[in-house]
């Protein structure tokens, strides 16, 4: 397979904007996170975070970084300990890094409820990030009188404004059709199948049904573990386009180290993804990067600076409902002009957004396009797509909807 030339992606370093808390939730005292402040078991070094990795997840159609997946490794304890996911978590504090996150969560932890999932509620406050920048990847073996308290556990950490992920799909003891009921943003291949399927068949036929099965539950798919070249051709035949893994960045990678060098496969060689009938605006969501409405156009500023990729940022209230669209391009172009730092810099970006382009998730793509059309001078603004109350779910590049349109005539 023919490659084309590694693409530059960079990765933002500045933290996310504060999180807000919900009606019925009161904030306790930020305390360190040892066994009193969380209920987890002792930890042998509570002040200093344990080491975590860094994973950027990469869009394979453009290149760029649209989340960076977040591991750390905890000393051994019960199966519903949220020691690593917090431990991660406060590893992305002191690294710094704006993207949407990606970080495990023991399926124990989701099953205990909200008394379970508190120091992980906590976690996030003491970090300043929104439920809505954060992908939690449920792990681990379910037992079959664990369903319906995980299927409640992953209705609440939604409805708190989470994004919800299943890992280790097509290897571990979960089901598909619970993965069904729990309707996940994404589902990740389990590892060794990716490792596995370019030299085994049966490998490579279960990636291709979940793949399948993920696709018509309108969930992305994800493939972890990539590390050579025969594998990344084995995902893109599977039409997978998230992917993760050290062929796209080396292992000791940060959210500080800046630019990764990521290998894209020519056009020509792609194979064409399987045109359906009358897909919604959802098979087609990306990540939004949103800002809180006091947002500065400086701290705008800033957040173009850190990923290229990053075509436009939402500006949200406490609620994640959109308010305002800065289209990249315009918004730097202005403040590039005479004056234009000078004078707006200090000022609420709310001044220089646009009306968003909002659209509901069940939205035909077909009626998307038509609604990109209706003012000429946005034709190629990113639609906000938003769930049944309103809050913003992420983003859709009319790039991919035209692409899909293209695709889908031949």
């Amino acid at each position: 397979m023919a490659w084309r030339n590694n693409a530059k992606v960079s990765v933002p370093t500045s933290p996310g904007a504060p999180l807000i808390a919900g009606p019925d939730y009161t904030p306790a005292p930020i305390l360190p996170l040892t066994s009193q402040a969380s209920g987890m078991a002792p930890m042998s070094a509570p002040d200093a975070p344990l080491p975590a990795a860094f994973h950027p997840i990469v869009d394979l159609d453009t290149g760029g970084v649209i989340a960076v997946e977040v591991t750390a490794h905890p000393h051994a304890g019960p199966r519903h300990s949220l020691t690593g996911t917090i431990e991660a978590l406060r590893s992305v504090s002191a690294e710094g890094a704006l993207l949407p996150l990606v970080l495990t969560i023991p399926v124990g932890a989701v099953a205990g409820g909200s008394a379970a999932l508190a120091p992980l509620h906590e976690a996030m406050r003491v970090a300043t990030r929104r439920p809505r920048e954060v992908i939690l990847a449920i792990e681990g073996a379910v037992a079959p009188g664990d369903r319906s308290a995980l299927l409640h556990g992953v209705d609440g950490l939604r409805a708190a404004g989470y994004l919800i992920a299943f890992g280790e799909a097509g290897s571990s003891h979960l089901p598909l059709d619970l993965i069904a009921d729990a309707q996940p943003y994404v589902v990740m291949l389990a590892p060794e199948l990716v490792e596995r399927a370019p030299r085994d068949a049966r490998r490579a036929a279960v990636a291709e049904s979940v793949v399948t099965f993920a696709r018509e539950i309108a969930a992305h798919v994800l493939a972890p573990g990539v590390v050579d070249e025969s594998q990344l051709a084995a995902v893109r035949g599977w039409g997978i386009r998230l992917a993760q893994g050290s062929l796209l960045a080396p292992g000791d990678w940060k959210p500080s180290h800046g630019r990764v060098n990521v290998p894209l496969p020519a056009t020509e060689n792609v194979p064409p993804l399987t045109a359906l009938l009358g897909p919604r605006v959802q098979e087609f969501l990306m990540p939004a990067v949103t800002l809180s409405m006091n947002a500065t156009a400086e701290g705008v500023v800033a957040a173009f600076g850190t990923e290229p990729s990053i075509t436009s940022i939402i500006l949200v209230d406490e609620f994640q409902r959109p308010h305002g669209s800065i289209d990249r391009s315009r918004f730097l172009l202005f403040m590039a002009g005479a004056y234009g730092h000078a004078l707006h810099a200090k000022k609420p970006a709310t001044r220089l957004a646009d009306p968003p382009k909002v659209v509901p998730k069940t939205t035909p793509a077909v009626a998307a396009m038509q609604l990109t059309g209706r003012d000429p001078s946005r034709v190629y603004d990113d639609l906000v797509v938003v769930d049944e109350l309103g809050r913003c779910m992420g983003v859709v590049h009319v790039s991919d909807l035209i692409r899909h349109v293209v695709t889908s005539r031949h």
